[in-house]
């Protein structure tokens, strides 16, 4: 058995939004969060590709709806994990950016900072009001109670002659 990762392009129950102007030369984006001042020396990851940035595993078992996510760095203070009309969890959060030195030299930077959101439609089978959430060691566990599958009941008909 293998894992097929899918792009939030293609998955269905995904609500992120996709931002086309990114990464063009110009400030107006259609997400409007606000970009790294150009006067840094750095060239930081803006706060758009930081949105983007938070990965999320969602598995189903026969119990519940299991979303992993990897967020190294935030404490649970930072994460906010919310349910709105519609069955659409919402995980969300922020990651702050190091106070920079003027005497530190930095040589390579890859940790994206800034804000996240990522949204997830949850199948009409999800329990709502028993959702929990769990941080340990930078991974945010969401469990999602299912609700039980009636089984149709089979009633036997005797034949009679």
């Amino acid at each position: 058995m293998s894992i097929t990762r899918r792009s939030n392009i293609f998955d269905p129950f995904s609500l992120d939004l996709w931002d086309p102007f990114d990464g063009f030369p110009f400030n107006h984006s259609l997400l409007s969060f606000p970009r790294p001042s150009s006067s840094s020396s750095l060239s930081f990851p803006s706060d758009t590709s930081a949105f983007a940035a938070a990965r999320i595993d969602w598995k189903e078992t026969p119990e519940a709806h299991v979303f992993k996510a990897d967020l190294p760095g935030i404490k649970k203070e930072e994460v906010k994990v919310e349910v709105e009309e519609g069955n659409v969890l919402q995980i969300s959060g922020e990651r702050t950016r190091e106070n920079e030195e003027k005497n530190d030299t930095w040589h390579h930077v890859e940790c994206s900072s800034g804000k996240f959101l990522r949204r997830f439609r949850l199948p009409e089978n999800a329990k709502m009001d028993q959702i929990k959430a769990a941080m340990e060691n930078g991974v945010l566990t969401v469990t999602v109670p299912k609700e039980e599958v009636k089984k149709p009941e089979v009633k036997s008909i005797e034949i009679s002659g």
